[in-house]
């Protein structure tokens, strides 16, 4: 019985690996506009603001569903019986690596679109910048960024 369990363990945690490996590969999704060669309206980049907010919007509401997803699996773990816990507990941490693994390439992935918008902004004006949705969903954090890495050019 030992002897089964540990090599379900294993099996269970090279299929966890094989997966964050296939979630790891780049996510084919829409890519940021390119800005050169093209001005942009304040009409057409306040749409594209529209659309990133939108874009942060799901995912927080993705990682809110997968996030009670994961506190029902460890409830259900929790109150299983001895001889079922060690298949949930590889389901739970299969689980948590699949996630972890796609939030990384999501969140650099959004980070690189929302760099190029805000550079989209600077021909605009401060006031562009300021105005943008995602900006003030941001809470100031761009103003803090930006203050710390001229900090370290300095």
């Amino acid at each position: 019985m030992k002897k089964q369990a540990h090599t379900n363990l294993i099996i269970r945690s090279s299929l966890a690996l094989a997966l964050a490996l296939a979630i790891w590969l780049p996510v084919q999704s829409r890519s940021a506009e390119p800005v050169e060669g093209k001005n942009m309206t304040e009409a057409e980049m306040m749409e594209r603001c529209q659309e990133m907010t939108e874009q942060r919007q799901k995912m927080m509401a993705e990682m809110k569903a997968q996030d009670a997803d994961l506190t029902a699996q460890v409830a259900e773990m929790n109150s299983a019986p001895a001889d079922k816990k060690l298949d949930l507990i590889a389901a739970v941490v299969t689980a948590m690596v699949a996630q972890r693994a796609d939030m990384h390439v999501r969140k650099e992935k959004m980070q690189g679109e929302m760099m190029q918008h805000m550079m989209q902004h600077i021909p605009m004006g401060k006031e562009s910048m300021s105005g943008c949705p995602m900006m003030k969903g941001m809470g100031g954090k761009w103003g803090d960024a930006h203050k710390q890495h001229q900090q370290g050019k300095q």
